[in-house]
């Protein structure tokens, strides 16, 4: 797997001065919306660098036309990618299109078009590189039972690293235990805490009961208000 090359971003600017009361007022809506604690930070920021970037001289909102958004989706790609150009002009979008509503002012967005997304592969493991991590953690020892658990729980499932770390294990209570051996079945939390239950295979079942059924001597992982994965330590 040959990994992308870095971009070396510069710090934003999100001193938003006096357009910020809106800002935490937008905020708010999303919170009461349910909307997960990184989905408000990363819409809010993107509204505070907006306004730090593109409205200094301006008294409020109200002065922001199509065309400041348009200037700021055009500067935006040159220097980022097409992705996170959109996302950008999306959260954007979403503030503009809530303050229009609440104010009654008129939306500048309606009409535009977010920045197009270019194709972009994704770097993935080849067999060949499974097989020397897989072999990498094989062993005995508690680390190496860990590790090889969390590879097979990846592979088996393809969930994010956080949604890997968030998963809880209770022997004595399955009402507190994320994770059901016998059904082959994991409970996953993801992006707004909603629940959905992916499947594993039974060699990626063997090695979290082999991971889970500690050795002699060696700590056990989980418990009833700890996540088996979060018991590890940062990796």
């Amino acid at each position: 797997m040959t990994a992308p090359e870095p971009r070396f971003r510069q710090p934003k600017q999100l001193d938003a001065g006096i357009f910020q009361a809106e800002i935490s007022s937008f905020a708010l809506r999303l919170a009461a919306g349910g909307k997960a604690a990184k989905t408000i930070r990363t819409y809010t920021e993107a509204v505070q660098w907006f306004a730090a970037a593109r409205l200094p001289g301006r008294a409020s909102w109200e002065q922001v036309g199509s065309r400041d958004i348009q200037q700021w989706m055009t500067w935006l790609p040159g220097r980022y990618s097409s992705a996170y150009a959109s996302y950008q002009y999306r959260a954007l979008q979403q503030f503009l299109k809530w303050l229009a509503a609440e104010d009654e002012l008129p939306d500048p967005v309606e009409g535009l078009q977010p920045p197009p997304v270019t194709g972009k592969l994704v770097p993935v493991f080849t067999s060949q590189e499974l097989t020397r991590l897989e072999q990498a953690c094989a062993g005995r020892t508690f680390a190496q039972r860990r590790d090889t658990a969390i590879i097979a729980v990846l592979r088996a499932t393809g969930i994010r690293l956080a949604e890997l770390a968030g998963l809880r294990y209770d022997p004595g209570d399955p009402r507190c235990s994320d994770i059901d051996l016998w059904q082959r079945e994991i409970t996953v939390r993801g992006k707004g805490g909603k629940p959905r239950i992916v499947r594993i295979g039974h060699q990626a079942a063997r090695s979290l009961d082999r991971y889970l059924r500690p050795a002699p001597g060696t700590p056990r992982p989980g418990g009833p208000s700890c996540g088996w994965a979060r018991a590890t330590g940062s990796r």
